[in-house]
């Protein structure tokens, strides 16, 4: 049901290997999807990704720290070069829209469709409906600006037509079938086919949350008890995170993953990961120390790995 692809992975600055943070979600019933973080240089990451800007549907920023923003305008400006017309939400902090506003000014930013800039804090701890499958809501974290967690929930609703009941009263199959699963009702010889008699209804649901900067992973211990999967940084291991101290405001590794296993997470995705760590050896660090420490499922994010969260909510 939902389809996660990691455009930049990398905390603070790029690397080689990693980009700074960009997460495209995409919807697996259509080809919608949305963005979360545009760190400098995510519409490469999303060329390369073979993403369209036209099926762009919602950004949202956790944070405004550049490696998480940056990349905003240049998007915003690429997808209006692009000949986009359909409308594009943007959920982020009330800054981010001022500094929105202040570009488009001073730079003639080109934007030939609308945006309908939604404050984050109007939808902490409310769900905001994007569309019929697919809502949003917020909540706040613990970071040096205020940052926050955007709580994804996808659901498909499954309309099974209970077919033998129907051949057992002589209703032909073709045309009327359909239309009694559509939710309508039907005549048919003189004998009236109400559509929720032979309709069985079931709605399947997936939640997946993504955390901006955070040192204080507790702060989601309400919305872990119904999400399939977290994804969150793990910028530092703890020996890192001793020796540079508590400024920072970031999550080691360990930090995560007993926050994970005090909550009976069955998912985890580590990302953000400080450049210190991003050659084999020091993502085999990182693995190590939530091993140690989280009993569950867990992955350590590259740039353009995908994860899918199906029906059943199994991460794959």
């Amino acid at each position: 049901m939902l389809l996660f692809t990691f455009l930049g992975t990398s905390s603070g600055v790029p690397s080689l290997s990693r980009n700074v943070s960009g997460l495209a979600i995409k919807n697996t019933k259509n080809r919608d999807w949305m963005l979360i973080d545009a760190g400098e240089g995510t519409q490469h990451q999303i060329l390369q990704a073979k993403l369209s800007l036209q099926h762009l549907k919602v950004i949202c920023i956790t944070h405004v720290h550049g490696d998480h923003c940056y990349g905003l305008m240049g998007l915003l400006a690429s997808a209006g070069m692009n000949s986009r017309k359909e409308n594009l939400i943007i959920i982020a902090p009330k800054e981010i829209q001022t500094w929105l506003e202040v570009t488009a000014k001073l730079t003639e930013l080109y934007l030939p469709y609308p945006i309908q800039f939604i404050d984050v804090k109007d939808i902490l701890n409310q769900a905001f409906h994007i569309d019929e499958y697919l809502s949003i809501q917020c909540v706040s974290l613990h970071h040096r600006v205020p940052s926050y967690a955007f709580i994804i929930t996808a659901q498909h609703v499954q309309k099974k037509l209970d077919i033998e009941t129907l051949k057992e009263q002589g209703l032909p199959k073709g045309k009327a079938w359909g239309t009694l699963q559509q939710g309508n009702d039907i005549e048919w010889n003189k004998q009236i086919f109400l559509s929720q008699d032979y309709v069985q209804t079931s709605i399947q649901q997936v939640q997946a949350i993504i955390a901006g900067d955070n040192d204080m992973p507790e702060l989601l211990s309400d919305a872990c008890k119904t999400a399939n999967v977290l994804i969150h940084e793990t910028t530092y291991t703890q020996a890192v995170l001793d020796k540079v101290g508590k400024s920072p405001m970031h999550c080691s590794a360990k930090m995560l993953a007993e926050f994970a296993e005090s909550t009976s997470l069955p998912n985890l995705i580590a990302t953000h990961l400080s450049p210190r760590y991003h050659d084999k050896q020091g993502i085999q660090t990182i693995h190590d120390e939530i091993a140690e420490f989280y009993r569950g499922h867990f992955f350590i994010a590259n740039d353009f790995d995908q994860y899918q969260l199906d029906a059943s909510a199994v991460l794959i």
